[in-house]
């Protein structure tokens, strides 16, 4: 574990803001923000969160993740180990707590939470989605939202059976990873071993239990980005996306949705939100079934409650992107207006090989598609189908930003 030596005053932690008096960075007055997890959403975290005025600690498991590239200063830890996470907030003595990766000591968290500390949105609901057996259940058991047929198992016993009841074709994923991190698509006997295999191999933990789900034979699949705050609970413009194998590939928004089908989206995640708890932006993904022209069935699928990767078109296509949004919310400030400028979207830049030290080329051709922009996330290290960076575009029409959104991440090449 690497801990900076200068010393962090000890003050009193408020139990929630807004705050009184907003302090400068790296003074005893500071509002001080731990980012645990520091990859490109984090990084758009901690820029949000400097513009604001708060005082930026990003931590992760590498060292130069992108958030510590620009971060007031860095740690890092095993995030698993909570007696290393714990000392780095004692050290720190942040006023809030901002996990944005799944791989956390969660009853750490917990515990941190149950001692005053203010952990975002809140541990609860940290540990709750970081386990997708527990925001499941949480879902469709509880709170009785519609979603695909599941199971768990534990066994290679329990996964045959699992499959034997839900039927082919079924998802097959981890209980813990993200980004679609050893999910597979079985559509036939012979996909069950190595969907088996995979989930094992790519799990976030050595927790070896997968979910089964039933394969839903969506329209459109949305992320829904909904914003808990001190003046009430608010919707980005919907966005729709595409992924592949479970990671997302591009995003566009807005995602066009009937008024009815538009309300049953809020509604399903006002509910899941609401139970979640805590202040701060959530990603709900749902599934839209059905003609777009008629009556259409509403599928929740997952919640992250923090900024979603399909949400950075909201860089480009909204007065406020989701980053800065979270960071309002998260703050105690009120969020307002979300206004929509125009139609944008996303397409993201992969890695293609493994390499120490990846570059970049074709970077002043992406930019010379119209209203394109580049975000290129500075990961130290890159292989292939790594996510190293994302392009931007808008349009007059979703169709258009798209077009070049794809062009311009088509234009750049990372190189080893």
């Amino acid at each position: 574990m690497i801990i900076h030596d200068e010393l962090r005053p000890t003050v009193m932690i408020p139990a929630a803001p807004p705050w009184a008096v907003w302090g400068t960075p790296l003074t005893p007055d500071a509002q001080r923000l731990l980012l645990l997890g520091s990859g490109e959403l984090g990084r758009e975290v901690a820029i949000a969160a400097m513009q604001l005025g708060l005082e930026v600690i990003a931590v992760d498991s590498y060292a130069n993740a992108p958030a510590m590239q620009i971060a007031h200063r860095s740690h890092v830890i095993n995030m698993l180990d909570g007696a290393a996470l714990r000392t780095v907030v004692e050290h720190e003595q942040p006023h809030l707590i901002v996990p944005e990766v799944e791989a956390i000591a969660t009853s750490t968290l917990i515990e941190l939470e149950n001692s005053g500390w203010r952990v975002i949105p809140t541990a609860q609901a940290t540990f709750l989605t970081m386990n997708r057996e527990g925001i499941r259940r949480l879902a469709a058991e509880t709170l009785g939202l519609a979603t695909s047929p599941y199971r768990f198992a534990d066994t290679e016993t329990e996964y045959r059976s699992a499959i034997d009841a839900i039927g082919l074709p079924c998802v097959v994923k981890p209980v813990m990873s993200s980004s679609g991190k050893g999910q597979s698509t079985v559509k036939t006997a012979a996909d069950l071993l190595p969907a088996w295999d995979s989930a094992h191999a790519k799990g976030r933990t050595q927790n070896n239990r997968v979910i089964v789900e039933g394969f839903i034979d969506f329209h459109t699949e949305i992320t829904l980005l909904t914003i808990r705050a001190i003046d009430g609970t608010h919707f980005c413009p919907a966005i729709g996306h595409i992924q592949i194998k479970g990671d997302y590939r591009e995003s566009w928004q807005p995602c066009a949705l009937s008024a009815a089908t538009l309300t049953k989206c809020r509604e399903m995640a006002a509910k899941i939100t609401e139970a979640l708890g805590g202040w701060g932006l959530f990603g709900v993904e749902l599934f839209i079934q059905g003609d777009p022209a008629g009556d259409q069935t509403v599928y929740f699928s997952e919640v992250s409650p923090r900024p979603h990767d399909t949400g950075m078109v909201t860089m480009i296509s909204q007065t406020m992107s989701e980053f800065e949004l979270h960071v309002r919310a998260i703050a105690g400030l009120a969020i307002g207006s979300i206004d929509l400028i125009k139609p944008g979207a996303s397409a993201v830049i992969l890695g293609t090989e493994p390499t120490d030290c990846p570059k970049f080329a074709g970077v002043n051709e992406a930019l010379t598609v119209p209203t394109s922009q580049l975000r290129l996330f500075g990961k130290p290290k890159s292989y292939a189908n790594r996510r190293m960076g994302v392009a931007l575009a808008i349009g007059e029409t979703t169709e258009e930003a798209r077009d070049r959104a794809k062009k311009a991440a088509s234009k750049v090449r990372v190189l080893p």
